[in-house]
């Protein structure tokens, strides 16, 4: 029945801080962006080369995420990489703080986690 993830939808605080964050930072290609005036709302649609897609929304005021990964609900959204190490690299260069990398006792799997400009916990899975 179903076949794969279309997409993830994430609001935002600041939608040029975390834009910007997506974009330029990790490097994501905008499909399209939205201004919709009857609800003071963006809607970027960002994708990555898979195809698989995100959905990033401004809205006034939203409230804030009401705890750590821990909370019900998404817990984080992991980015399959070549390399974690290398990728941790590139967004500490670009002053992002990254956790040190582990190692998924399962797969055997590098990993590490980063967060977005509004707390939302980002992990890097290597392939």
């Amino acid at each position: 029945m179903l076949s794969a993830i279309h997409h993830v939808a994430i609001i935002c605080s600041d939608y040029g801080r975390s834009k910007a964050f997506y974009t330029e930072v990790l490097g994501l290609e905008i499909i399209a962006e939205h201004y919709r005036e009857a609800r003071d709302s963006y809607k970027l649609d960002l994708r990555l080369p898979n195809g698989s897609q995100l959905e990033l929304f401004s809205f006034p005021a939203p409230p804030a995420r009401p705890t750590g990964p821990e909370a019900c609900g998404l817990r984080h959204l992991a980015f399959v990489v070549e390399s974690v190490e290398e990728a941790k690299n590139i967004l500490t260069a670009k002053g992002i703080e990254v956790e040190p990398v582990r190692v998924d006792e399962f797969t055997g799997k590098p990993f590490t986690f980063f967060r977005d400009p509004d707390g939302l916990p980002l992990e890097l899975y290597q392939a």
